[in-house]
């Protein structure tokens, strides 16, 4: 789990889920990129971060949320607080899943941030071994095969209520590879935390999203 270094205030999440919003605005209402805010250090250490771009609307009268866009850095290779802006802006305009966001479309999302540990290698032999390295609620995963790379947070499997198999599986078809290739071959598994923030209505206010680790074995 996240080191008590590591982590976050909620006042350091809420300025990043802040700045991801204005940041795309900023790009989506005058084409340019948002200044860099005065932050602490620890927004200042070179973290890996994923932005996460929901959409909300109402279905049989309960109010839902659909995926966006979705993209950030893995690895701490930028100072957090400018890799939550390159994230956000390429979330509302690059991912290639879905349509570039336009400015009024901004009323309608809300934005997540999730600040993730650096990614360390699972050391296996077989693949039931994975069964027990991988925690569902605690772990994300990246799988990688050759070319091939498929990431997934820790998040997701929570909220599609996946167990370790459905959560390798899924990550194998994120990283383009057939779904029980962690089954048959041996691949590299990395496993990191997040601590996510994430605003409740569209530039509303912002909580921490407690993920709780789910023993499936």
């Amino acid at each position: 789990m996240l080191e008590m270094e590591e982590r976050l205030t909620l006042e350091e999440g809420s300025l990043l889920v802040k700045t991801a919003r204005r940041a795309v605005q900023e790009f989506l209402t005058y084409a340019r990129r948002v200044d860099v805010p005065e932050v602490s250090d620890k927004l200042r250490s070179p973290r890996g971060v994923f932005v996460t771009i929901e959409e909300i609307y109402e279905e049989g009268g309960v109010v839902r949320h659909r995926l966006r866009g979705c993209i950030g850095y893995p690895e701490p290779v930028k100072p957090l607080i400018e890799a939550t802006i390159d994230s956000a802006i390429a979330a509302a305009t690059e991912d290639p899943r879905f349509p570039p966001l336009k400015e009024g479309d901004l009323e309608s999302v809300v934005f997540e941030v999730s600040v993730l540990t650096k990614p360390k290698l699972v050391e296996y032999t077989k693949p039931d071994d994975l069964l027990r390295a991988v925690v569902v609620g605690r772990d994300g995963i990246i799988v990688s095969a050759g070319p091939y790379k498929g990431l997934l947070l820790p998040q997701v499997p929570l909220e599609y209520d996946w167990d370790v198999e459905e959560y390798l599986s899924h990550a194998c078809l994120k990283a383009g590879l057939p779904p029980d290739y962690w089954k048959t071959s041996k691949i590299n598994i990395y496993t990191f935390q997040a601590q996510v923030f994430a605003e409740i209505v569209p530039n509303g206010d912002i909580i921490e999203k407690l993920l709780i680790p789910r023993n499936d074995r």
